[in-house]
C-alpha cells in the first residue's frame, strides 16, 4: 500500500522520531544511587565490619556487585527513554522513568543555548547543552551528547530561532566568531590574590586551620574539627583557587549571536551573552585594584544564562569601557562616570563613613548608581529596562531632607542611589519614569538570534 503524495506530513514525535543521548550518559545517571549507598556505608561503618565478620567477604562483594548492577540497570533504563526533538518551532524533551516529563522549548522564547564541557566528560568526549527559556525558573539541558553533536544541535537551534528555512537549519554550521578580549593567565591570578587580601580570605584560611586544630587538640573530636573546617575551608576554595580555576583562559568573542564566553581550566564552559536581555551593568572597583587600573564587569540578564554573572573578571578601564559599549552601544562610560554627583554635606549624619562611596548620575543612556568605598561599585541600568523607580525615606532621613531612589529592572535586580536630597529624589523619580517609557519606545527589538 502506497502513501497518498496529497496527504499532509505527519506530526513528528518523540516516540519515533526523537534521538537518544550520547551512551555513555546511563553512567551519569547511575553514579548518584551508588554514591548514597557509599555514604550511607562509611556513616555504619562499623555495621559493615560486623557484616563482613557475619556474611563472609564473599558475600559481602556479591551483595556489592548486585548493587552495581541495579544502579547501572537505573540508569541505562532512564537512558533509554530519554529523547529529543527538534522541529521547526521547539525542542522537545522527554525525561523521566517513573515519573514521565516532557518539556516543549520554543525556539523563539529561548534566551541562551549554553555547551559545558566537565573534566570527565572532555576525557570521553561528551558535553552538555543547557537552554534557558523565557518565563522559567528552571534551565533545561541535554546531558549528555558528543561534543560535535552538542556543537552542531547548538547552532540549528540558533539558526531555526533566527528565521532560517527548516530544510537548510541542520546544516547553517556556527555563526562566526572574532575574538574582542582575552584574560592573561598572570593578571587573573595577580587581580584575585589582591581581591583575596582585602576581602579577608587569608584570614578566613588562618582561622579555617588553627580553630579546627585548637578543637581537637582540647579533645572536641576529629568529626567536631572536620565540621567547623570544611566549610571554612570550602569558602577560601571558592573564592580563591576555586575562581581561578573556572575563571581561567577567559576569552571574550563578538559574533551575530551575542558576546561569547570560553572560560575554564578542568571545566570548559561555552556561554553566550544575548546584548538585547541585558537588564543592567555593574562595574566593581576593589580596593587593591585602584593602582592597576583594573575593574570586573558583571551582567544581569534576562533568565538564567550565564550562571557566573560576569562579561570579564579582571580588565583595564579603557577594555571594560569597549567591552560594555559593545554590549550597551549608546553608553559612553566616561561621560557615565562623569554624571555622578556626590551625596549632600549632611548625609555625614545618617551615613558618617561609608557615604563618601554614595553617588548618583544619570544620561541620556543609563541611569546609574555608585555604592561601597573600599569596594567600589557602579551598577548602569538603561533607561529601556526600567520596569519601575520609586522613593524611600526612614524616619532619620525625613529629618535630614533626605530619600533613596530606587530604580528596578527586568533581572529582579534594583540599582539604589541612597542619600540623595528629598527633593531631587522626587524629580528624579518622575523624570525617571519619563526616560523610561520614552527608553522603551525607541529600544531596538530584544530578538538576538539574528545572522
Amino acid at each position: 500500500m502506497t502513501a497518498d503524495p496529497t496527504a499532509p506530513p505527519t506530526e513528528p514525535s518523540l516516540e519515533n522520531d526523537g534521538k537518544r543521548l550520547h551512551p555513555v550518559t546511563p553512567w551519569r545517571r547511575a553514579w548518584a544511587p551508588l554514591a548514597g549507598l557509599f555514604a550511607v556505608g562509611l556513616n555504619n561503618a562499623e555495621n559493615i565490619r560486623s557484616w563482613t565478620t557475619s556474611l563472609g567477604l564473599g558475600w559481602l562483594a556479591a551483595l556489592l556487585v548486585a548493587l552495581m548492577l541495579c544502579g547501572a540497570g537505573y540508569g541505562f533504563l532512564s537512558w533509554r527513554v530519554t529523547r529529543y526533538l527538534v522541529t521547526d518551532t521547539e525542542l522537545r524533551i522527554r525525561t523521566g522513568l517513573l515519573f514521565r516529563r516532557t518539556a516543549h522549548l520554543r525556539l523563539d522564547r529561548i534566551q541562551s543555548i549554553d555547551v559545558t564541557r566537565p573534566l570527565l566528560a572532555r576525557a570521553v568526549g561528551v558535553a552538555k547543552l543547557k537552554m534557558d527559556v523565557v518565563g522559567s525558573g528552571d534551565s533545561d539541558e541535554l546531558a549528555y551528547l558528543g561534543e560535535s553533536e552538542a556543537t552542531a544541535l547548538r547552532a540549528e537551534l540558533l539558526a531555526r530561532a533566527a528565521g532560517i528555512d527548516p530544510l537548510t537549519a541542520p546544516s547553517a554550521g556556527e555563526a562566526p566568531a572574532r575574538r574582542v578580549a582575552a584574560v592573561p593567565t598572570p593578571v587573573l591570578a595577580k587581580a584575585l590574590a589582591l581581591e583575596s587580601l582585602s576581602g579577608g580570605w587569608a584570614l578566613l584560611l588562618v582561622a579555617g586551620i588553627a580553630l579546627p586544630v585548637t578543637l581537637y587538640v582540647l579533645g572536641a573530636g576529629l568529626f567536631v574539627a572536620l565540621t567547623v573546617a570544611l566549610p571554612m575551608l570550602a569558602g577560601v576554595w571558592g573564592g580563591t583557587l576555586g575562581r581561578f580555576l573556572t575563571q581561567y583562559g577567559w576569552t571574550v568573542s563578538e559574533s551575530p549571536d551575542g558576546l561569547r564566553l570560553d572560560h575554564g581550566l578542568l571545566q570548559r564552559d561555552h556561554a553566550t551573552v544575548p546584548p538585547g536581555r541585558v537588564q543592567s551593568v555593574r562595574i566593581v572597583e576593589p580596593l587593591l585594584w585602584r593602582r592597576q587600573g583594573w575593574v570586573r564587569v558583571e551582567l544581569s540578564v534576562a533568565g538564567e544564562g550565564n550562571e557566573s554573572g560576569l562579561l570579564v573578571p579582571v580588565a583595564g578601564r579603557a577594555q571594560a569601557g569597549e567591552l560594555i559599549g559593545r554590549i550597551l552601544p549608546e553608553v559612553d562610560i566616561d561621560k557615565t562616570m562623569a554624571s555622578i554627583t556626590a551625596v549632600p554635606r549632611r548625609s555625614r549624619w545618617a551615613v558618617p563613613v561609608w557615604r563618601h562611596g554614595y553617588g548618583h548620575g544619570v544620561t541620556d543612556a543609563v541611569f546609574v548608581a555608585r555604592a561601597g568605598r573600599l569596594s567600589r561599585r557602579y551598577t548602569l541600568v538603561p533607561h529601556a529596562k526600567v520596569q519601575s523607580v520609586r522613593m524611600t525615606q526612614g524616619p532619620w532621613e525625613q529629618r535630614l531632607g533626605l530619600a533613596d531612589i530606587h530604580v528596578d529592572h527586568g533581572a529582579n535586580g534594583t540599582a539604589t542611589a541612597r542619600l540623595r536630597d528629598a527633593a531631587e529624589a522626587a524629580r528624579e523619580v518622575a523624570a525617571q519614569a519619563d526616560r523610561s517609557r520614552l527608553g522603551r519606545r525607541n529600544a531596538a527589538p530584544e530578538r538576538w538570534l539574528t545572522r
